[in-house]
């Protein structure tokens, strides 16, 4: 007997940088209806913090006070999920209410204090997995 998934295929889609709020708005808008188009769940994600950076120059986002504004705004109006991504473990516990999925950005995969924080949440939590690692000692994450 072969069992179905009665879960829909997941579309995790948005900015790469969270910048305002029609940007957020416009893209969700669209990438919701691609999704309902083709059966798909649709979350949307944005980052409120580029911390990652090939440069201390570079343009790092709208920070986080903002973007849990817009994040809750995304959730009503266009009644999806949302992620973000998070690089101090402060910031799990100042996202949880509004964010649906935490995500720890592959470079940060192993600092302990975040994936704690994240796990504390009870929200869902998606490590990114570094290319430094290999496969199998993710474990240590999850655990």
């Amino acid at each position: 007997m072969v069992m179905k998934s009665t879960q829909k295929p997941i579309l995790i889609a948005g900015p790469c940088s969270l910048e305002d709020r029609v940007q957020a708005h416009n893209i969700a808008d669209k990438c919701n209806e691609l999704a309902d188009k083709y059966g798909f769940e649709y979350y949307f994600k944005a980052s409120f913090d580029k911390a990652n950076r090939t440069s201390v120059n570079s343009k790092r986002g709208i920070g986080i006070d903002k973007a849990i504004e817009i994040f809750d705004e995304i959730k009503e109006f266009q009644c999806c999920k949302v992620t973000t991504d998070i690089h101090e473990p402060w910031q799990a516990d100042k996202l949880q209410e509004v964010v649906d999925v935490i995500q720890i950005p592959a470079y940060l995969c192993r600092q302990t204090d975040l994936l704690v924080a994240a796990g504390n949440t009870w929200n869902t939590v998606n490590i990114k997995k570094g290319q430094f690692i290999d496969g199998s000692k993710m474990i240590h994450a999850i655990n």
